[in-house]
């Protein structure tokens, strides 16, 4: 029996899971099983798997289309190791992460855990940015959990590991079509069980590899978050608010501008005739707030990217990651909280096939 399960659910993703066995197959530390759940993909990955075969004995299995959360509760089903990992398939997984979590499990006992994820040097710019602006202090990335909070950590499914036994005993993952890691995470801090982030045990994490997909993730997380609330009110945190108060301000920012040229036009071809600067003063409003943004981004990516053309592209990513996430959370507290419509009719559009 091996000590770790992993479970990787995937739909449409060959190229990724090529690269991500490709990455187990070179770990230092081998007592481990990796199980490949196709959720009803039409790009199978099944002759990438069996290519590693020789070396990555990997079962295979195909089910119809459940989303992530069917497609993982269907792997615990055929797991048989001890802790049950999760990894999403457009993840890469350096050669000591699973001596970082053996260390980690020593120094904690912990029933459940966790790791950050970083950008890898083969990475496109874009994915760079996008890894930026989902990690960086400034988005709030980089205030969501930490290790001061080592025992109320909430783990990502995207590199997630659970006793066995305590996941089966909450029954594994909701039917929440988005957000159901999080779900989970709370069941374990709400069930005593503990919960630790190993910062060690990292992982390299593609995410979405264009504004237009990585606008979709980020609007449902921010739907997400309102679906949790609604479960567990006690779970939304001030941080959980503030791109929302993003949103709204760079819509006042926006309006303020559109508004102040409009002014000065209408002011200068003598529609009105008022002897103040209002129009420029508005221009100034907006605009002044949104570029120390953008300084403030820019400057901060190219530094840790070592990269003026990240630095300029992390500031729309940024943009993207707090107003589609901002936006998804109002929309959502239209529809659930003043609405009281139900998650699924509310949201059956935007639910990932």
């Amino acid at each position: 029996m091996p000590k770790f399960s992993i479970i990787i659910p995937v739909f449409n993703r060959p190229d990724e899971v090529d690269e991500l066995l490709q990455s187990l197959v070179e770990q230092s530390y081998r007592d481990f099983e990796v199980i490949i759940v196709e959720d009803g993909s039409s790009q199978p990955c099944k002759e990438v798997v069996d290519r590693f075969a020789p070396t990555l004995p990997t079962p295979y299995y195909i089910i119809e289309n459940s989303g992530p959360a069917g497609a993982r509760n269907f792997g615990l089903t055929k797991a048989q190791g001890e802790y049950i990992i999760f990894f999403d398939s457009d993840c890469l997984i350096p050669k000591d992460y699973f001596k970082a979590v053996e260390e980690g499990l020593k120094q904690t006992q912990a029933d459940a855990f966790g790791g950050p994820d970083r950008a890898h040097a083969n990475f496109t710019p874009v994915q760079k940015a996008i890894n930026y602006s989902m990690t960086s202090f400034f988005t709030t990335g980089g205030i969501r959990g930490g290790k001061e909070k080592m025992d109320k950590f909430y783990p990502r499914s995207f590199n997630m590991g659970i006793r066995r036994e305590v996941i089966n005993a909450l029954g594994g993952f909701s039917k929440m079509r988005f957000g159901e890691d999080i779900d989970l995470s709370i069941r374990i801090v709400k069930g005593g069980y503990k919960s630790c982030l190993f910062s060690e045990a990292w992982v390299y994490h593609k995410r979405r590899t264009d504004f237009r997909k990585f606008f979709k993730q980020v609007t449902n997380s921010g739907i997400a978050r309102i679906n949790l609330y609604k479960k567990y009110p006690d779970s939304l945190k001030l941080v959980h608010l503030l791109p929302s108060v993003f949103t709204v301000g760079t819509g006042l920012c926006l309006f303020a501008i559109l508004t102040g040229i409009i002014y000065g036009a209408l002011n200068q071809s003598g529609i009105i005739n008022i002897d103040f600067p209002a129009g420029p003063i508005l221009v100034a409003l907006g605009l002044i707030p949104l570029l120390l943004f953008s300084l403030i981004i820019f400057i901060d990516a190219s530094i840790r990217n070592r990269s003026l053309k990240i630095g300029f592209l992390s500031i729309g990513a940024s943009f993207i990651q707090l107003v589609g996430y901002g936006g998804g959370f109002l929309k959502a507290w239209w529809k659930r909280c003043v609405k009281h419509e139900d998650e699924f009719e509310a949201f059956k559009g935007n639910f990932y096939k």
